[in-house]
């Protein structure tokens, strides 16, 4: 990261429109200068350039995760979303841009910031709020949060959006998408297309601060019989499309459950999973984003804080009848009967199992392998996912192959694979029969 990054003042977002495009531009042209230099070396060692080798570099790396993490708003949320979304299966050199990005957030200087409070609460807005602490506590894609204390003495938390995030996000999505087909990591002939659009309209959800705060305290409704977690309290006088007004909790990243006991990170990551299975077939409504700076743990009580809910979406009755199905045949050890669910649901194409049914199958066979020990899941064994990366390299390879998920699935997946994602994080341990079944009983 640039000096600039750490710099304690912050970081000018970039606003306009051109702006934002040059950033792009800039990228591109430094990139592309890296490739040139890297192809040279290659030739003078008598080597054969390649392409993906030539762009991936470690210097190339460095100068993507900068200019993202300068860039802030849609470019970077994607960058997020793709580390989650494909955890173990991307390519090292990407899996390096995507991992800064999670934790590489830049602040706005305090100028900008209170030019923003301006435009969302009003030129008089010390009136509402006595003590702001211009500090941000955190940064991430879309915005930054600050503590602040109200004239009734309440504690809050204020998520504020970064100017001009929800103008940029069309142009942002497509330069990304550009950055992605050079990348080389998307099978030949993929139609990005309509992954794009869904991109498009999810960021935007995601931009409108008071949607978010709704669905905030939908799921804060919804989790109330669960004392093992805590959903932050809206404030919606304060709270408008770029300001986020909401109870401050006091919490540790998820993360530092890294040193904590087996139990506590198995307690952890059980409620996790509980609430996941919830959404998915009880509520019908999930919290979409599972970036690990959405949860936070209180050392004290052991709760878990749930924070974050621009990524909330309904889901469809026959995508919880899907996943139903598939867990229900995964823990049977039916080989057929997974693939018949996983076809029916849409996980699957007819194509992929027509031309590669040795792969899917023995795909299923590795899963359900794991599936069938008896007692814990060790989520930290990772050994399973060189098998899973290989039969999924050759499926990916063959275009005429290549399936799209529904949506719905598509959202509901990368909420189970980032949970697997921290889960393996914390080397965490959960019987997962006995936490599923319940959930494959009911429907």
């Amino acid at each position: 990261m640039s000096k600039d990054a750490n710099d304690p003042r912050g970081r000018q977002v970039p606003r306009g429109r051109l702006s934002r495009l040059g950033q792009f531009g800039r990228l591109a042209g430094s990139v592309a200068g890296g490739m040139i230099a890297e192809g040279g070396r290659r030739l003078a060692a008598g080597e054969r350039p390649q392409l993906r080798d030539m762009l991936l570099t470690p210097g190339n790396v460095g100068k993507v995760a900068e200019r993202l993490s300068h860039l802030r708003g849609a470019a970077m949320k994607l960058g997020q979303m793709i580390s989650m979304d494909a955890g173990d299966l991307l390519p090292a050199e990407l899996s390096a841009i995507m991992a800064r990005l999670r934790d590489s957030a830049q602040h706005m200087p305090a100028a900008q910031l209170k030019q923003v409070l301006a435009r969302e609460w009003g030129p008089d807005w010390r009136t509402r709020v006595p003590h702001f602490d211009h500090r941000p506590i955190a940064a991430a894609s879309i915005g930054q949060v600050h503590r602040a204390i109200t004239w009734d003495g309440r504690e809050l938390a204020i998520k504020v959006q970064y100017p001009g995030v929800r103008e940029s996000i069309d142009a942002d999505v497509d330069n990304v998408a550009t950055l992605l087909r050079m990348s080389g990591v998307l099978p030949k002939g993929f139609e990005i297309g309509p992954l794009r659009g869904e991109a498009k309209r999810q960021l935007a959800e995601e931009a409108d601060y008071e949607r978010e705060g709704r669905q905030m305290a939908r799921l804060g409704h919804l989790l109330a019989d669960m004392p093992e977690v805590i959903v932050p309290t809206l404030d919606p006088d304060l709270t408008t499309s770029g300001v986020l007004a909401m109870t401050f909790l006091e919490g540790r990243p998820i993360e530092s459950l890294e040193t904590a006991t087996q139990d506590a990170r198995n307690a952890a990551m059980q409620t996790l999973i509980k609430v996941v299975l919830r959404e998915l077939f009880e509520f019908g409504v999930m919290q979409t984003d599972p970036n690990f700076g959405n949860y936070r743990i209180q050392p004290r009580t052991g709760r878990l804080v749930l924070l974050d809910f621009g990524a909330t979406r309904s889901v469809a009755p026959e995508t919880a009848a899907g996943y139903r199905n598939l867990l229900r045949a995964s823990l049977s050890g039916d080989r057929a009967a997974v693939r018949d669910a996983a076809l029916a649901a849409g996980f699957l194409g007819p194509a992929v199992v027509a031309r590669h049914a040795a792969a899917v199958d023995q795909i299923i066979d590795v899963i359900q392998g794991e599936l069938s020990r008896p007692g814990l899941f060790d989520f930290g064994d990772r050994r399973f996912v060189d098998a899973l990366r290989g039969r999924g390299a050759e499926i990916a390879g063959d275009s005429a192959a290549w399936h799209l998920p529904p949506t719905d699935i598509l959202f509901v997946q990368r909420k189970i694979s980032g949970t697997a994602l921290l889960a393996a994080r914390l080397k965490a341990r959960v019987d997962i029969h006995k936490t599923v079944e319940p959930w494959i009983q009911s429907g």
